[in-house]
């Protein structure tokens, strides 16, 4: 177990940097510090003030460690990233560490209740579909399921913001109050329209884990000693496909923490995604490496957890 652990943490560290080289190379080498600096102050900004602003953003330094050994791009990308200190925005000078901790509430306020209630939501339901499988509700929910995916989210979106928000008017359109009392009059409809655009293909990912794990042999054992239907579901099947559900559930926690990009722009939510967004609007570079990288990181993170966690789920399985 402990031999695992150490490989899994040294191959994730190796990834990490493999993750933080290939930013680099996107972000300073196919687009040039000049390039940056114009995008920021505009084609006709004088080349006294692209040089400045090179410096005040430390973007004046060489590219490689064969230029200037001690002082270069490279080595302090790689300082910045891994110690956290992400400097200041190329947009609007403001410190991105700032920003981020400032977005992170509005985005957990939105995909936490998303991951909840979608969980709450698409196992249930794929228990029915499986549980009536090669039936017409097995057939209609597959439908429904693949229905849903086929509909854009933007679709969605807009649809859910003119007929509830315009016409109903049972939430705002758009907007963020971090109170108690009106966070939920806010989110309400995000969530609704997160649920809706991802229930289907959850639906469709959990029925076949259902029906794989129905086809084993403890389900035959389990039918030949007289246990009922319900049952069998619920205390085998179930219990049995843990290991893809907790795949699925842990590779999401990564983006509780970057946001939903398209309900936070349209629903006007501050959180990490409409920085994102705001981010690439405004060829703000520092702030997209920024969250390219956090991204990065936490599914690397996500994914050395899910590992470990399949021996508490499983007790067969060996972490060798």
């Amino acid at each position: 177990m402990g031999a695992y652990v150490i490989r899994r943490l040294l191959y994730g560290v190796g990834v990490v940097l493999g993750v933080l080289f290939l930013l680099f190379i996107l972000f300073f080498t196919v687009t040039k510090p000049d390039d940056i600096a114009r995008r920021a102050l505009g084609e006709k900004a004088p080349p006294e003030v692209i040089e400045q602003w090179k410096v005040n953003h430390g973007y004046d330094r060489d590219l490689w460690p064969w230029q200037d050994w001690n002082d270069n791009l490279l080595f302090d990308h790689y300082r910045r990233m891994l110690t956290f200190d992400f400097g200041l925005s190329d947009a609007d000078d403001s410190p991105i560490m700032d920003r981020i901790k400032a977005g992170m509430g509005p985005s957990l306020a939105l995909t936490v209740p998303l991951l909840v209630f979608g969980l709450l939501l698409a196992i249930p339901l794929s228990l029915l579909v499986a549980f009536f499988r090669e039936t017409y509700i097995d057939r209609m929910g597959v439908f429904l399921c693949v229905l849903a995916m086929s509909v854009s989210m933007l679709l969605y979106i807009i649809g859910a913001q003119f007929l509830i928000g315009k016409i109903l008017r049972w939430y705002p359109i758009s907007g963020f109050d971090p109170s108690l009392l009106m966070l939920p009059r806010f989110l309400a409809m995000p969530i609704m329209v997160g649920l809706i655009g991802g229930v289907g293909g959850d639906v469709r990912f959990y029925r076949t884990v259902f029906l794989e794990e129905s086809s084993r042999d403890f389900v035959r054992t389990a039918r030949a000693k007289g246990a009922s239907e319900s049952r069998i579901m619920t205390r085998h099947i179930l219990r049995n496909a843990l290991i893809p559900i907790l795949t699925n559930v842990v590779l999401a926690i990564p983006f509780l923490f970057t946001g939903a990009l398209l309900l936070e722009a349209f629903f006007g939510i501050p959180g990490l995604g409409s920085i994102t967004v705001d981010a690439i609007a405004a060829n703000d570079f520092s702030t997209l490496r920024t969250m390219v990288f956090i991204g990065s990181l936490l599914l690397i993170v996500g994914q050395i957890v899910t590992d470990l966690c399949y021996g508490l789920v499983d007790p067969r399985v060996r972490l060798e």
